[in-house]
């Protein structure tokens, strides 16, 4: 099977032009420092952020907290975020059975073309890079539901009731952590709403290990998303791993809890203090593995830059500002994986 390569996790909005555009590619793994496997003694590192607490007395502590998550971390879970156990678990189940579904059935949806609103990405071999990634993927627009159901799968016929809560309660959480990261960066609460544009969703699906006769079995290979933020709900199965103080460390799933961490455009607006999470995920040999993560991108024609509140003299502009539909644009005329992709839009220096 000749190398195929297909887009990553987070490149779904082409622009008009992006099928136009001149490819090259730049290797995820060639841009990640090289390192001995998983720091298993970090398990339980993970910052865990109270939502309820927001709404009380101690918020400026929450806040405090989620600044410090962000800025060290680069991700964090929350607890009490008001999404209900049911949702979740109807969100879930419905994602297995989709995935479970005769592949006639499932490969009606199949596409590479970026453009479309409901696409399946299955897996794929990479002899050049002597990679095989298993995991499948179903990638849809949600935001407003309403306004996409209709396209979504008919069947399992529980998906778009289904689904469509689980994302409604999903965009509530999301507004409601912007808020507070536009906070902890000292920026008025709506600073991120005001560019709030969509809401995108992959439904991904990991099955327990699949032969290959290639070297490396991914689930996800190793990236940053070219989000604000990224919301990620994890069945009960591990396999996310992220990059922390140098390390690769286990993400392990907390009951009813999601993930959050910080995107590409996240780290241009807080002038480089919050910086995207390199992140990846592995194949478990023994059980399947479901995720769904949520993508939540700015407008087409939102200025993206580093927050003027947050450049003075000690700390000068580490972007230039430009839009979001310039910034997803140079991703298909230069494929890159990780945060670099913002290095086309990095301020001139006065020295």
């Amino acid at each position: 099977m000749s190398a195929t390569i297909l887009p990553q996790a987070g490149y779904h909005l082409a622009s008009a032009g992006a099928n136009k555009a001149t490819y090259t590619y730049s290797d995820p793994l060639s841009e990640v420092p090289t390192l001995s496997g998983v720091d298993v003694s970090a398990d339980g590192s993970t910052p865990i952020i109270d939502m309820e607490a927001l709404l009380g007395p101690h918020r400026s502590e929450i806040i405090k907290q989620i600044g410090l998550a962000c800025e060290i971390n680069g991700f964090f879970a929350v607890k009490n975020h008001g999404i209900p156990e049911m949702k979740i678990n109807n969100m879930l189940g419905t994602a297995r059975e989709f995935f479970h579904l005769p592949d006639e059935e499932r490969l009606k949806f199949r596409s590479t073309d970026p453009n479309s609103v409901i696409r399946l990405v299955t897996g794929f071999q990479d002899k050049t890079r002597n990679i095989f990634v298993s995991r499948q993927s179903l990638k849809f627009h949600s935001h407003p539901v309403e306004e996409y159901k209709s396209q979504w799968p008919s069947n399992p016929p529980s998906f778009g009731e289904n689904v469509g809560e689980y994302c409604a309660s999903v965009r509530e959480v999301e507004v409601a952590i912007l808020e507070a990261i536009s906070e902890s960066l000292g920026l008025e609460r709506d600073y991120i709403d005001k560019i709030l544009k969509g809401h995108y969703v992959s439904i991904n699906y990991y099955p327990a290990c699949q032969e290959s006769e290639l070297d490396v079995t991914y689930g996800v290979r190793t990236h940053t998303d070219p989000t604000i933020i990224t919301i990620l709900m994890q069945d009960d199965v591990p396999g996310l791993q992220v990059i922390n103080d140098g390390k690769w460390i286990n993400v392990n799933p907390l009951p009813n809890a999601i993930v959050v961490h910080v995107g590409d455009i996240l780290q241009a607006l807080s002038n480089y203090r919050y910086k995207s999470l390199l992140h990846q995920a592995i194949v478990n040999c023994e059980k399947e593995r479901v995720s769904i993560a949520s993508y939540c991108y700015p407008s087409d024609d939102a200025m993206i830059g580093p927050a003027k509140k947050l450049v003075d003299k000690d700390h000068p502009a580490i972007y230039k500002d430009f839009t979001y539909s310039e910034f997803h644009e140079s991703m298909w005329r230069v494929k890159c994986s990780t945060a670099k992709r913002l290095d086309l839009f990095k301020a001139a220096r006065a020295d």
